[in-house]
C-alpha cells in the first residue's frame, strides 16, 4: 500500500468515522458524501457534482483545477461553500488507492458554532471521537452557568435596589427619607448646582396628634405628603426630615418669587381640612425658603439658613413663606436649625 493509500473501508464505515468526507472521482466529480455534510445541502443534491461548482477554494489560492489541487494532499486546505450560507471548512485530502479516488475530509474548525445554528446540527451529527463532542458540552455547560449566574445577578441587583430604595425611604408617607435628603444636597452642592430650598413644618399638628390620637397624625402626614407630590415636578426632592418637618429641594429653581408662591401654594392647599373618620383634621403650614446659586455654601449652612426662615414665619403668625435674608438670625433667638442628619421635629 502506498503512502497515499487508505484503508479499504466502504461508504458506511467511513460516514460513521467521517461524517464530513467528500469521496471525489480523479476528476473532481462528488461520488459519495458523508451523512452530515449531506446535511448542509439538504436541499440540493450534490452527488455528480464539481467539486468546485460546489466549493470555492480559500487555501491555497491560485488553483484552479483539480488536477493542480492534488498536488496539495496532506496539506491544509480550506473551503467554502459558494451558496449561502457559505460556510468556512478547513480539509485535508488523500488518495484511495483501493477505489482508484480521492477522499477528502472536511471540519468545522472555527465556524463550528455558527454551523450548529444554521444547520440545526446536534450530537449524531458528529464522529463519536470528534473533539467538537466535548465543546458542545462544555459549551452548553458554559452558557447554563452563565445564565444561571445573569440569573443571579438580576436577582442581586433586585435586593440592592430594593434594599437601597428603602434605606433611602420614609416608610409612612413613601418620601425620602433624611439619609436621602443629605445625600442629593451633598450631591448638588459638591457639583456646584444652583437649587432651591424649603423648609416646611406643619402647624397644629401637636393638636392633631393630642386629640384624635397617633392613627390620625400619620393619615394627616400622608395627605400632606400627597399634597407635595401633586405640587412639586417629577424632578424635586421631597424629603420628610422627621416629625412634622419636611424639605423640599428643586434643582435650577432659585427665583425668590417663584419659591415664594410654590411655598404659598402648598400652604393653601394644606388648609383645606383633612376628614378623619367622623372628625375633621385643620392643619396649617409655614415655610422658610433659601437658595444655592452653586457656590460654596455648605450643606449645613444652607439648613441653617432654611431654618431660620422658617422661625421667622412661625413668628409672623404662621401659616407663610419667608425667604431667607442675611441678618435673619438675629430677629431672636430661634431654636436649634435643623441639622445634618437631625430628626426632631417642632
Amino acid at each position: 500500500m502506498t503512502q497515499d493509500a487508505s484503508f479499504n473501508l466502504g461508504d458506511d464505515a467511513r460516514d460513521a468515522l467521517l461524517p464530513m468526507h467528500v469521496r471525489l472521482s480523479e476528476t473532481g466529480q462528488i461520488l459519495h458524501l458523508g451523512p452530515t455534510l449531506a446535511k448542509l445541502r439538504r436541499g440540493r443534491p450534490l452527488l455528480g457534482e464539481d467539486l468546485f461548482n460546489v466549493f470555492r477554494l480559500r487555501r491555497p489560492l491560485g488553483v484552479r483545477a483539480f488536477s493542480e489541487l492534488q498536488e496539495f494532499r496532506h496539506k491544509r486546505l480550506q473551503f467554502q461553500f459558494i451558496d449561502p450560507p457559505e460556510t468556512m471548512l478547513n480539509g485535508m485530502m488523500v488518495a484511495d488507492d483501493a477505489t482508484g479516488s480521492v477522499l477528502l475530509h472536511l471540519s468545522f474548525g472555527t465556524s463550528l458554532l455558527e454551523a450548529i445554528q444554521d444547520y440545526d446540527l446536534h450530537l449524531p451529527d458528529f464522529a463519536p471521537t470528534d473533539p467538537s463532542i466535548e465543546m458542545l458540552y462544555l459549551m452548553e455547560a458554559k452558557a447554563i452557568v452563565l445564565d444561571e449566574w445573569r440569573r443571579l445577578n438580576l436577582r442581586l441587583q433586585s435586593a440592592k435596589i430594593a434594599a437601597e430604595e428603602q434605606a433611602f425611604t420614609d416608610t409612612l408617607t413613601g418620601l425620602k427619607n433624611r439619609r436621602a435628603l443629605d445625600h442629593v444636597l451633598d450631591r448638588l452642592v459638591a457639583a456646584g448646582e444652583a437649587f432651591g430650598l424649603i423648609h416646611l413644618d406643619l402647624d397644629f399638628f401637636k393638636q392633631v396628634n393630642d386629640t384624635l390620637g397617633h392613627a390620625a397624625g400619620d393619615h394627616v402626614l400622608q395627605v400632606a405628603s400627597d399634597v407635595m407630590v401633586r405640587t412639586t415636578r417629577a424632578q424635586d426632592t421631597l424629603a420628610r426630615a422627621g416629625g412634622d418637618e419636611f424639605v423640599i429641594v428643586l434643582p435650577g429653581t432659585v427665583d425668590h418669587d417663584h419659591l415664594l408662591n410654590l411655598s404659598e401654594r402648598l400652604i393653601s392647599q394644606l388648609e383645606v381640612p383633612i376628614p378623619y373618620g367622623n372628625d375633621v383634621c385643620r392643619i396649617s403650614g409655614s415655610a422658610g425658603i433659601t437658595v444655592s446659586h452653586g457656590g460654596a455654601k455648605k450643606v449645613a449652612d444652607l439648613l441653617a439658613e432654611a431654618d431660620q426662615a422658617l422661625y421667622a414665619s412661625k413668628e409672623r403668625g404662621r401659616g407663610c413663606a419667608t425667604l431667607y435674608r442675611p441678618g435673619m438670625a438675629q430677629i431672636s433667638a430661634a431654636p436649634q436649625p435643623l441639622q445634618k442628619g437631625a430628626a426632631a421635629g417642632r
